[in-house]
């Protein structure tokens, strides 16, 4: 019955150094304490309507929706993807959960 047993689990380039055993730290630094690591950059999968796929955006965690809707817009016009947008400017848009919501997530 080993079969139905789950798969070992895997650790993949967790950063240089770094060993899979909690407390333990193969790289130098001396330092006692143990490190947390910190999310960095989050991938946002943003559809602007009647467009034929996402605009994908890395950002920081910490940006407000305001930025986000400004990043997609400048990456919809810089890839020139259709339909055109009328005006860059993310105040005159709105960003929604997703098509089927009309709850809207109110910039900040």
């Amino acid at each position: 019955m080993d079969s139905l047993a789950p798969p070992k689990r895997q650790n993949y380039g967790v950063g240089r150094g770094a060993s899979s055993e909690p407390g333990l730290n193969n790289g130098g630094g001396g330092g006692g304490g143990e490190e947390r690591r910190r999310l960095t950059k989050v991938l946002f999968n943003v559809t602007i309507q009647n467009s034929l796929g996402p605009v994908q955006v890395m950002m920081l965690p910490e940006n407000t929706v305001a930025e986000l809707m400004k990043a997609a817009i400048d990456v919809h016009v810089k890839e020139k993807r259709r339909p055109l947008m009328g005006s860059s400017d993310p105040v005159c848009y709105e960003l929604h959960y997703s098509q089927f919501s009309l709850q809207i997530i109110m910039q900040v």
